[in-house]
């Protein structure tokens, strides 16, 4: 395994690639050290480039992924243009990556048990209480359990203190959503943004579901962490099938 990336460790079918990149393995200095692939953080575009050909190359994606300009919103884009306003990407053609950027959010990939449908999603708090990774299941034509989901790199519970605001719109929209928080020595909360998208896949229908154990903010060496640091460089989760497997799927 490459530095440069996490491979996702769940039950893909052949020719399925996907995974997260870390922070090691790019050329972007001081708070953006050193694979940046974040474009709108403030680093030097040329540094950005320069990560983004890195990681396309290292990860072996077949062209650049179209990045999109993610909102906190629950928009899903189906073959996504670059710019596109979106929490998540959706396709079904060979060869067409899907990605979101973070740096604590959660990224969410997906795949149809057959290799025939991909997804990524961008889950922070945010997206997802306004349905995120409901509406990237929607999307699919393959029914939910028929769905593997993998969660990448994301902030801890240990370390995601948020207020009674946040935990009023989740369990105020599904009380079970009060076990993923825990009430701290500060009257505030430690939200389980795990849990809570497990809770919520699961609601969906979805019950193959894998990753989860890493925490972006106690990890700087690895990861960057928008809650440690404030100014930070962005990680991608990307998910893509082999343009070999296409054919396969269609001589069944």
């Amino acid at each position: 395994m490459s530095a440069m990336w996490i491979p996702a460790d769940w039950p893909a079918p052949p020719g399925i690639v996907a995974g997260c990149t870390t922070r090691r393995g790019g050329v972007s200095s001081g708070s953006y050290a050193s694979l940046n692939l974040g474009s709108h953080t403030g680093d030097a575009p040329a540094a950005v480039q320069e990560n983004r050909r890195r990681f396309t190359a290292a990860c072996g994606l077949p062209a650049e992924p179209a990045w999109l300009a993610q909102v906190h919103g629950n928009d899903v884009a189906v073959d996504a243009a670059a710019g596109d306003a979106a929490d998540a990407a959706f396709t079904r053609r060979d060869r067409t990556v899907c990605a979101v950027m973070i740096a604590d959010c959660l990224p969410v990939l997906f795949v149809s048990e057959g290799g025939e449908e991909l997804a990524a999603a961008h889950a922070g708090w945010r997206g997802l209480a306004a349905g995120i990774l409901e509406n990237t299941v929607s999307t699919f034509s393959a029914p939910p359990p028929g769905i593997i989901a993998w969660l990448g790199p994301a902030i801890s519970q240990a370390a995601f203190e948020v207020g009674e605001d946040v935990r009023q719109v989740f369990v105020g929209a599904d009380a079970a959503a009060a076990a993923f928080f825990a009430a701290n020595q500060s009257g505030r909360w430690q939200a389980d943004l795990y849990g809570l998208a497990r809770q919520r896949l699961e609601n969906a229908g979805v019950t193959r579901i894998f990753g989860g154990r890493f925490c972006t903010f106690g990890d700087p060496d690895r990861f960057f962490s928008y809650r440690r640091d404030g100014q930070c460089g962005r990680m991608a989760g990307f998910v893509f099938r082999d343009g070999g497997v296409r054919g396969a799927l269609e001589k069944r």
